[in-house]
């Protein structure tokens, strides 16, 4: 069973810094797009980041500028640089992975983490 591993959460006040990391484990054979997405209570879901295998990036406008997504694909984890991290940025982090081939069967698969908190301070 593939599963992904999320760290680096926790309490930062405005104007700091936080890194995010997820690791893929499991018979993986390839993984198309690596991200992370957020969730405050109440509301809707929604895309933080993500990045293909070959490097494309997708970033939430309210990021831009100020978060970095990277990925190592040898080792099937990324990493979410965030800077300037505001109030509004509180939220549980929840790392995913789509199109996940495994190498026991010929289907792909989406996966989602536990996710972590992210809390800043005013």
């Amino acid at each position: 069973q593939v599963q992904l591993v999320e760290s680096g959460g926790g309490l930062v006040q405005a104007g700091g810094s936080l890194r995010l990391s997820c690791a893929a484990s499991g018979p993986i054979f390839s993984i198309n797009a690596m991200g992370w997405y957020r969730q405050a209570p109440g509301k809707q879901r929604e895309l933080v980041a993500t990045i293909t295998s070959d490097g494309r990036i997708n970033y939430a406008d309210s990021v831009k500028g100020r978060f970095t997504i990277s990925r190592d694909n040898a080792k099937n984890t990324i990493n979410l640089q965030m800077n300037s991290l505001k109030p509004d940025d509180t939220c549980v982090y929840i790392c995913n992975a789509a199109d996940v081939r495994l190498s026991t069967m010929p289907y792909t698969f989406t996966y989602w983490g536990q996710g972590t908190q992210v809390t800043v301070s005013s």
